[in-house]
């Protein structure tokens, strides 16, 4: 017990080291500051903006910025999409593997263009090597580099500066962060034995004379985009659970603190961007604190252990259904939390097979979206709810809310509201559609509280553009497949489009002097008040699928022990 906690602590200490590092990088990348890949990449970035008639000192309005945002997202899905459509003609392809069900394939192109990843098919019976590399790796790129600089305009117009330039952004975001770490992290899982393979897949004999097939492919670069851009989408069914994505100890230390870099990193970036690091130390001891005990909730509940079986084997053994055992329940639980905190999604055990207190945890981060949150756009979901406490707190107490010296006003409050609005109606309303239609349309396989959370479980990793699911719901159908791609869409562009807005709103009004009147938004007070509002908004407007789910089967099972 003591060497599991122990473990989770480890990771989470290289966590709080890699923080302002790779925060204090993103910045002097975002901010065009010079940085030790200058000599590389501007020669490159040059070429790619003479190519694509970019001006690097444009700056762009908001419906430019969103306008960009969307085109070369709707490009890019267009794109892929053929790709994918005629792979059976496409080289790499060793398996011969042919064309899927159109439904399938809109599914797929739209869950990894929107960096969801999430995925009704198995891969490596579904897709080929080149549909796997260069379509849908092509997009695990570009999808983490689109939330990515939303989350950096964001940052730039709540501090008063313009948006900058999509395409600039974007392209230093693959140049400059997501590419060469990938690069890096994807010679040490080969290391540590990942493989990176265009061999067809491996046909052997085994001791008992039956032919086994072992499939393989380049995994490792794969694997690493996939945990750095918040990407989560396996290479094989098995996702990070199986041998060749995720060997041993040491690749998944180094798959965890990939998945959470990023998103931790960013909180200290926007307090450079701020001139303030006060308050983004205090934001991150704030997430950092609820996702540990998300973390502490989950483990004990593994640790414990199902308590039908272990009263009907009279022993008290952890919670081992649906677990690698090389990762234990210890390793299984953090990163569960971890996924679901950065909206990565990736997995290395079942979720389905949590206990009731694991799929609370799991749930909750995927309603909250702000544990640390999703690439980029986690990190502005955080601010709009540290907008609405300045709102809250400034009206309580009689003082005019504003954030660095600009009033938040109408506008700003329905964008907010806008932002955190749509997640809801994007997760109950298909919810309680497919919960009303079980036999036709939803394919639950657990009924009861537990097929309750299946259902919302899914809705709710869409929306949140997670892409992990309680895998015992049958989600390859025409419903779920159309059904997801709806939520999924609207959980990804409406809060972008809202994000924009509202950070432009911010960016041109004129900062006023601070007084004696102003609302101190980096102390520890207003960073608990804005922990309680955030906690407060999370559990009264999810707390009925909560209550249905996650709780009443944990209370199932301890009535049943």
């Amino acid at each position: 017990m003591g060497q599991g906690f122990l473990q989770i602590a480890l990771t989470l200490c290289i966590v709080i080291v890699i923080t302002p590092r790779l925060g204090k990088y993103i910045a002097r990348v975002f901010l065009g500051e010079r940085t030790i890949l200058d000599p590389v990449m501007k020669p490159i970035e040059a070429i790619i903006y003479i190519l694509g008639g970019v001006g690097k000192k444009n700056d762009m309005s908001s419906w430019q910025y969103i306008r960009a945002l969307l085109f070369s997202n709707l490009m890019m899905g267009g794109m892929v999409y053929a790709l994918l459509y005629y792979q059976e003609f496409l080289p790499w392809n060793p398996n011969k593997l042919g064309r899927i069900r159109w439904d399938l394939l809109l599914h797929t192109t739209i869950s990894f263009l929107t960096n969801t990843n999430q995925q009704h098919y198995a891969g490596e019976n579904t897709f080929s090597y080149f549909s796997q590399t260069s379509a849908l790796g092509f997009l695990m790129f570009t999808s983490a580099a689109s939330g990515l600089v939303v989350g950096i305009a964001f940052i730039r117009g709540l501090t008063g500066r313009k948006l900058g330039n999509f395409y600039v952004d974007f392209t230093r975001a693959i140049t400059r962060i997501l590419l060469p770490l990938s690069i890096i992290g994807a010679i040490a899982l080969i290391i540590s034995g990942v493989p990176q393979t265009l061999a067809e897949t491996l046909v052997v004999e085994t001791l008992e004379g039956r032919i086994q097939y072992i499939a393989r492919g380049p995994v490792a670069s794969w694997e690493m985009i996939k945990m750095l851009g918040e990407n989560g989408g396996g290479f094989f069914a098995a996702n990070s659970a199986h041998p060749f994505e995720n060997p041993n100890g040491a690749s998944n230390l180094i798959e965890i603190i990939a998945m959470l870099a990023i998103p931790t990193s960013l909180i200290y970036t926007y307090g450079i961007f701020a001139n303030n690091l006060k308050q983004s130390w205090l934001l991150f001891w704030m997430v950092f604190i609820i996702f540990v005990f998300l973390i502490g909730v989950t483990a004990i509940g593994e640790l414990q252990g199902n308590p039908l079986i272990n009263n009907a084997l009279r022993l008290e053994l952890p919670n081992l259904e649906g677990k690698e055992v090389r990762f234990d329940w210890a390793q299984t639980a953090l990163w569960a939390i971890a996924t679901t905190a950065t909206m990565c999604g990736a997995v290395n055990g079942m979720h389905d097979s949590l206990m009731p207190n694991g799929i609370f945890s799991t749930l909750f981060n995927l309603f909250l979206q702000i544990i640390w949150g999703g690439q980029g756009v986690g990190t502005a979901y955080l601010f709009i709810y540290l907008i609405l406490t300045v709102f809250l707190t400034g009206l309580m107490v009689g003082r005019t809310p504003e954030i660095f010296g600009r009033k938040i006003e109408n506008r700003e409050i329905v964008l907010a509201s806008v932002v955190l609005l749509i997640h809801p109606m994007m997760i109950l309303i298909p919810s309680a559609v497919a919960l009303a239609y079980p036999i036709s349309l939803s394919g639950i396989s657990n009924p009861g509280f537990h097929g309750i959370s299946q259902v919302v479980y899914e809705y709710a990793s869409a929306t949140a553009n997670n892409g992990s699911g309680l895998e015992g719901l049958n989600n390859d159908t025409l419903w779920w497949n159309l059904s997801t791609s709806v939520s999924i869409l609207a959980g990804r562009y409406i809060p972008m489009i809202a994000l924009i807005l509202l950070a432009a709103s911010m960016s041109e009004k004129q900062a006023s002097a601070e007084s004696r009147g102003t609302l101190k938004t980096d102390s520890l007070l207003f960073t608990g008040i804005t922990a309680g509002v955030t906690l407060i908004l999370g559990v009264l407007t999810f707390f009925p699928v909560l209550a249905l789910g996650p709780i009443a089967e944990g209370f199932k099972l301890a009535a049943g022990s």
